[in-house]
């Protein structure tokens, strides 16, 4: 097959193209420019997408001996990721990046163009399997990466190819380091690329500017104090709520709600936080088929836990009701709700309400 390499900088990446190679594939390298201001782009282990990772992409590719690009995605990376980001934030949501520059960006704009060029697949670094068309969770557990892929749909997940998810992160290191790849002990990114500073709440502000509200109790509707922006909360937060008196009983209080048309942001006790049913929108379904009516599963609502066992009440028009078979915390509208039969993925969907 021809196959077209998604090539971050980083050490999966690396390792995925290599093993693409020895699989007897025709790979070829691309590294996304996302970025118009790369310069800006933090570099080491706390982002990706800088000018260093392009060029630890390059040095990749030549130890490869395969063909390198970069593909300048800046302007749509822009569109659909971060201002996504900035107007979920807006509307009171918590939103995934990394999930939606999958969905939009690699698995989307990505694949489009290497089909429209005559690819057969596009292979990444994910920690994720696909075995039969089914997409499952990868064998390292703590790297497990199958909740932020389970946007794709059946057509993108047949032109997908994830070669680390049988192995195990260090394992993949030192397989670097044997085939003499310089990224073998490469940092692994985290935190959010496009934000330089690591400071999501001046980010957001900066770009959104001052909405003053309220921050009330959620049971007796007691204003606690202000706020500049519903853009710096986000539901199960404790920290950084701008509340000096403390609760009656001495407890935390927590973000309960937030309601972005009034600016107002509730908060209240840690087991208020407790949610029993999820409402979603934006179905995918990673077969392809929708099922005939509701089913069993264990959906997961964070890319790492945020489990519990469910039934899914798929509705009309792509609509989903969850019933929780044992409440999580911490949902907020705007998260995914990942669908799982076992370690396999039957699909997910955008929370919209929770209950």
């Amino acid at each position: 097959m021809r196959v077209l390499a998604a090539m971050s900088g980083g050490v999966d990446s690396a390792v995925a193209a290599a093993r693409a190679v020895d699989a007897g594939h025709d790979v070829v390298g691309v590294h996304l420019a996302l970025s118009e201001t790369p310069a800006a782009l933090r570099g080491g282990s706390r982002g990706c997408c800088s000018k260093e990772d392009a060029g630890d992409a390059r040095r990749a590719a030549d130890v490869l001996d395969i063909p390198f690009y970069v593909w300048d995605f800046a302007a749509r990376f822009t569109e659909d990721v971060v201002d996504d980001f900035v107007a979920a934030y807006a509307a009171g949501e918590t939103p995934n990046p990394c999930l939606r520059c999958n969905e939009k960006i690699k698995f989307a704009a990505l694949l489009d163009r290497a089909l429209g060029l005559g690819f057969d697949a596009v292979c990444t670094g994910h920690y994720a399997q696909l075995r039969q068309g089914e997409l499952r969770r990868a064998v390292d557990v703590d790297k497990d990466q199958s909740y932020v892929l389970a946007v794709l749909t059946a057509h993108q997940l047949r032109h997908a190819m994830f070669p680390l998810g049988d192995t195990p992160k260090p394992a993949v290191r030192a397989e670097a380091a044997a085939r003499g790849l310089r990224v073998a002990d490469k940092p692994d990114s985290h935190d959010i690329c496009f934000i330089p500073s690591g400071d999501t709440r001046a980010f957001l502000g900066a770009r959104i500017g001052a909405r003053p509200g309220p921050i009330v109790d959620d049971a007796t509707g007691a204003e606690l104090g202000r706020h500049d922006g519903v853009h710096g909360f986000t539901v199960g937060q404790r920290k950084g709520l701008g509340v000096d008196a403390p609760a009656a009983d001495g407890r935390p209080r927590y973000v309960l709600g937030i309601e972005p048309v009034s600016g107002t942001v509730r908060v209240g006790p840690a087991d208020a936080l407790d949610v029993r049913a999820i409402d979603a929108t934006a179905v995918v379904w990673s077969s392809g088929e929708a099922p005939a009516g509701p089913f069993a599963c264990t959906v997961q609502v964070r890319a790492h836990g945020g489990l519990a066992p469910a039934v899914v009440h798929p509705g009309p028009g792509g609509v989903l009701r969850v019933e929780l078979g044992e409440p999580l915390r911490g949902v907020a509208p705007g998260q995914a709700v990942a669908l799982y039969d076992g370690d396999v993925v039957r699909g997910s969907a955008r929370i919209t309400g929770t209950a």
